[in-house]
């Protein structure tokens, strides 16, 4: 089968179909599913690796040494898979989507040990103030999320004409973290981490209507190799807005609790 080009095809479909009847839902459902198993892989990744940390807090320090690492990995599988995506099998790029999830699971989990460790007598105990802050960041992470997608679905605003908005406004918040790193700001912190929240919000809205838009193609009409690669391709999309919306979300209320 020829490879399949997700970005021109973008450009050459620039409207809605109105008039075309196509059913979406199993293309959906595939998106969601996988991105769905990703979110399982992560949680159950971080919670491994939050209890691996409480039996040995010294696994912390090796963390503290490869993190650097972890981000190249992680880095390389996003772009990797964006870049290769025509090049690769369906299952290899299903398997680096889950490599990816599982590496999150490793970053995740040592950031719920630092909100969560309480120092006791002879080591560390979860603070119920840093539980209930993840609680809280996950809750609100899910009902933004599911609120959105739905809106980026069902709406018939083009959103597509906000997406050079969008990617200046990621770029900015990107450069404001790096300069917040050697500022040490908590105000800019807490103006990072709001921006944040409300670019992912939007962006999780945005990215679903264009994987609508995609699945609407006569490509994807019908089971084939291009319309698994689009459902890996939007299940890393939307995993990476629902993770990057829990992150910003669970720096507010860790930062905030009492």
């Amino acid at each position: 089968m020829q490879d399949y080009n997700f970005e021109s095809a973008i450009q050459r479909d620039s409207g809605f179909l109105s008039n075309v009847q196509i059913d979406l839902q199993p293309l959906m459902r595939l998106v969601y599913m996988w991105m769905g198993l990703g979110l399982l892989v992560t949680a159950g990744v971080s919670y491994l690796v939050t209890s691996a940390v409480y039996s040995n807090p010294e696994l912390l320090s090796a963390f503290a040494t490869g993190w650097i690492i972890l981000l190249v990995v992680q880095l390389g599988i996003v772009f990797g898979l964006s870049w290769a995506i025509n090049r690769i099998s369906p299952t290899m790029a299903l398997g680096l989507f889950f490599v990816y999830a599982a590496t999150m699971g490793v970053t995740l989990g040592a950031v719920f040990f630092g909100i969560t460790a309480e120092p006791v007598p002879g080591g560390y105990a979860p603070a119920s103030e840093g539980l209930w802050a993840i609680a809280k960041a996950f809750a609100t992470t899910a009902g933004l999320f599911g609120v959105m997608t739905v809106i980026g679905y069902t709406t018939k605003i083009d959103l597509s004409k906000f997406g050079t908005f969008l990617l200046m406004a990621l770029i900015g918040l990107i450069i404001a973290s790096v300069v917040n790193i050697f500022m040490q700001s908590t105000m800019l912190d807490f103006i990072i981490s709001a921006a944040g929240v409300l670019i992912f919000t939007a962006l999780t809205a945005y990215d679903t209507q264009k994987i609508k838009r995609m699945a609407a193609m006569p490509e994807m009409r019908q089971k084939s190799d291009a319309m698994t690669r689009l459902s890996i391709m939007g299940a890393l999309t939307l995993y990476l807005d629902f993770i990057n919306l829990f992150m910003y979300l669970l720096r507010i209320f860790a930062g905030n609790r009492d």
